[in-house]
């Protein structure tokens, strides 16, 4: 019974390194044991040379004796009396696995034959081969490296299964004498000892004459090398998520890796002298599953610009990379259709007052142009329609893990970077669309999976992991197909900056669904690009968040991202989701669905939720005197006079910046006096700032005088004049351009414009202070 309980049932405990491997086997980065000591997980086989080599040295009657070699034992005896001193232990491989179980116990007589009973143990436990596994795995090699795998990275910077045979017996000899010979110290009398057992291979048989030959001419390596840390931070984040202590075989291909850190690096040569010193930079194989590159930030930014910090999980603002999330969703329910005129005006919410990028405003602008110039003013009017609490849910539906406050805490100000996210999050994001799309597509339906595939424990035990470490995000079954596809089509048109010569550089037949991103203040740039194949994220920025005049997502994340898509192989392009499609009429100025009224119908491909939106809003039927050049109605002419045609009309908010992009707007002619009534012309006149309600602050000018608020109305007719009121002091009139600058005193005032038709608008406001 003591005998058979002599042996813990784990033999060893000590921990070991974490090694993360690229899809071929080959070492991407590792981390230190917490011991200090490079010690790898156990290899699932060993390679032959090595095991050739070791037994030739070490244990020649290793497949013969039960743990203990009584011939050797006895050799050992009559050599150390002939000798006058211990020249040999007799050891079995056995016995030094129980050796190297027992931490080293001083060599004595007892200790011998402790050892030797534990080794007649450990023989009926395991089989032959599970024990050259575990003296290779815990053999020591020299300095604090321990362990087959480990020294010959280390010492040869390759797999143990590709080593040579003057690689393999120096390593069979090495644990021998660790501490006094290893590659570092005392090489002469190691290749001594090396070249030694090559010979004894060769007169075995194992090695032929030219083998041997060449193996002798080897160099033995005169120090450990560095281990390869070409996904450090990737490492870091597997060992941040648990996975610390085991070799995970990664879907990273090390080509890949290699080529994106190079990519970054090029580019950042550039970037630093604009003061912007980080990057980072993610490649998903979208049909895999996997990571295919992940670069946490540039190598070579150097300790003072953070170069361990990992950006790609990092929260940061998203700048404009939620908007065609927004898009998306709201065609997944049918609340837009791809090309619905989405309103392009300055508004005001409180102290929010959100504008584009451009300072400019087109009125009124298509859903899916929006989306492709990214402009701001319509991304919020789009989520002031779908509601942000809505979109909010919807985010973290999706895998946005960094929305720890709640939604109001947010406001509509989340689709303009008002909340936090990571490139981790936002690239599986885009990626789970792609899968859903392609899915789709293969399958008829979008399948459901699984939201996350963790790391799978393999069958040799709980050090090794398979590549489900890096699994992401299988897919997105919150969008439908049919609203992805719109929206990658709408990301197929994003607008490169047009006298920027550089972009010239990134013209491509292949095509790519993309959007980039700035912070306020150009903290942070970032483009994310989307083909059924890979999704490529970038970032670029400094880690400490400072913000650099000319650091968007156009200018500095693009180009890397194009950069390395030119590196990838060929892409192709999705097919369209026809069956969750249907062809209708569509309004071609207002993207709604036709109403009776539209003059200019075409035929398109909408989501097939889309039917249960509206018909255009914006046409109707006018009557006109048959110079056309004023409205009437049968009231005031006769009905054989009068004309009868469609007309596209927008709210005069709308029309008044969307006909300085579109000239050929065609303003609704003014009534002929006495035609009108103010019923038929209530919003003819609309205003722009203030809004009701608004709380207003009078600017200080740079002499430090209190300066004027600009109010300023708009109205259908340019001929019509409006005469302005405030507080019932009659202030003026205006015609064409409706705008006055007013210095109101403290408290609510209430405006008052009316025209000479009698239609009239009423503004209450509040001054809160002057002069701060």
């Amino acid at each position: 019974m003591i005998y058979y309980f002599s042996l813990p049932e784990q033999l060893f405990d000590d921990p070991y390194a974490t090694v993360v491997n690229d899809r071929n086997g080959a070492l991407l980065s590792a981390r230190i044991a917490h011991d200090g000591q490079w010690r790898f997980p156990p290899l699932d086989s060993l390679p032959q040379k090595y095991i050739t080599a070791l037994l030739t040295f070490e244990d020649q009657r290793f497949y013969q004796h039960p743990g203990v070699d009584l011939l050797a034992m006895g050799r050992a005896i009559q050599q150390n009396i002939t000798s006058g001193r211990v020249v040999s232990g007799g050891s079995t491989l056995t016995m030094q696995i129980v050796r190297l179980h027992r931490k080293g116990k001083k060599r004595t007589v007892w200790e011998k034959m402790l050892e030797m009973i534990l080794a007649t143990r450990l023989e009926f436990r395991y089989s032959k081969h599970e024990l050259l596994k575990l003296y290779a795995a815990h053999a020591p090699f020299g300095g604090n490296t321990v362990g087959l795998n480990a020294a010959a990275w280390r010492y040869f910077e390759r797999s143990p299964q590709t080593l040579s045979w003057a690689e393999a017996a120096l390593l069979a000899v090495l644990p021998n004498q660790p501490a006094m010979l290893y590659p570092g110290k005392s090489i002469r009398p190691l290749k001594a000892k090396r070249d030694r057992l090559l010979e004894r291979l060769y007169q075995l048989g194992h090695l032929s004459a030219t083998d041997l030959s060449l193996a002798l001419a080897e160099p033995v390596p005169e120090k450990p090398e560095e281990l390869p840390q070409w996904s450090a931070h990737f490492t870091d984040f597997l060992v941040k998520r648990g996975y610390s202590g085991r070799q995970i075989k990664s879907g990273i291909d090390m080509h890949v890796q290699k080529s994106v850190v190079g990519v970054l690096k090029a580019h950042h040569q550039l970037l630093k002298t604009d003061g912007i010193n980080n990057a980072a930079a993610l490649v998903l194989d979208v049909r895999q599953n996997k990571v295919l590159a992940y670069a946490g930030n540039v190598e070579g930014a150097g300790r003072e610009h953070q170069e361990f910090v990992d950006v790609i999980q990092a929260p940061r603002s998203t700048g404009s990379l939620l908007k065609p999330l927004l898009y998306a969703s709201l065609l997944s329910e049918g609340q837009i259709l791809p090309k619905t005129l989405v309103p392009d005006v300055p508004v005001f919410y409180g102290d929010f007052a959100p504008q584009n990028f451009t300072k400019t405003y087109d009125g009124a602008v298509h859903a899916d142009m929006a989306i492709a110039r990214s402009l701001n003013v319509p991304a919020v009017e789009m989520l002031k329609t779908y509601g942000y609490p809505k979109f909010y849910q919807k985010l973290k539906d999706l895998g946005m893990t960094t929305l720890t406050q709640p939604a109001g805490h947010y406001g509509l100000s989340l689709i303009l970077g008002g909340s936090e996210g990571t490139l981790w999050d936002l690239a599986n994001i885009y990626a789970g669309m792609a899968r859903t799309l392609s899915h789709f597509n293969t399958l008829g339906y979008a399948s459901n999976h699984q939201a996350f595939a963790g790391l799978e424990a393999s069958p040799a035990g709980n050090n090794r992991a398979t590549s489900g470490s890096d699994k992401i995000r299988t897919e997105s079954p919150h969008l439908s197909a049919a609203s992805i596809w719109f929206t990658f089509q709408a990301m197929l048109e994003v607008y490169r900056p047009a006298e920027d010569a550089a972009w010239k550089m990134y013209s491509s037949s292949h095509k790519i669904a993309w959007k980039t991103g700035t912070s306020f203040g150009y903290r942070d740039g970032w483009a994310i690009g989307i083909t059924p194949e890979y999704v490529v994220a970038v970032w670029v920025g400094n880690a400490d968040g400072e913000g650099r005049p000319g650091l968007t997502g156009i200018k500095a994340a693009a180009p890397i991202m194009f950069d390395i898509f030119d590196r990838l192989p060929e892409t192709t392009w999705f097919r369209m989701p026809v069956a969750e499609m249907t062809l209708a009429a569509i309004d071609r100025p207002s993207g709604h669905l036709a109403s009776p009224y539209s003059a200019q119908v075409d035929t398109v491909w909408i989501p097939k939720v889309g039917l249960r939106t509206s018909a255009s809003p914006y046409n109707r039927l006018v009557h006109l005197n048959k110079a056309q050049s004023h409205q009437v109605n049968a009231g005031c002419v006769p009905t054989d006079q009068l004309i009868t045609k469609p007309w596209f009309v927008l709210p005069p908010k709308q029309a008044f910046y969307f006909k300085m992009k579109n000239p050929t707007y065609a303003d609704l002619p003014p009534f002929w006096p006495g035609c009108g009534t103010n019923l038929t012309a209530l919003k003819s006149m609309e205003m722009i700032y203030p809004e009701q309600n608004a709380s207003l602050y009078l600017p200080v000018e740079q002499d430090g005088e209190v300066g004027k608020v600009i109010f300023e109305a708009t109205h259908q007719s340019r001929l019509a004049r409006v005469h302005w009121h405030l507080n019932g002091t009659y202030l003026g009139s205006t015609q064409s351009e409706h705008v006055m600058a007013l210095q109101p005193e403290n408290g609510r005032h209430r405006l008052v414009l009316v025209d000479d038709s009698g239609n009239e608008i009423i503004r209450t406001f509040e001054v809160l202070r002057k002069g701060e």
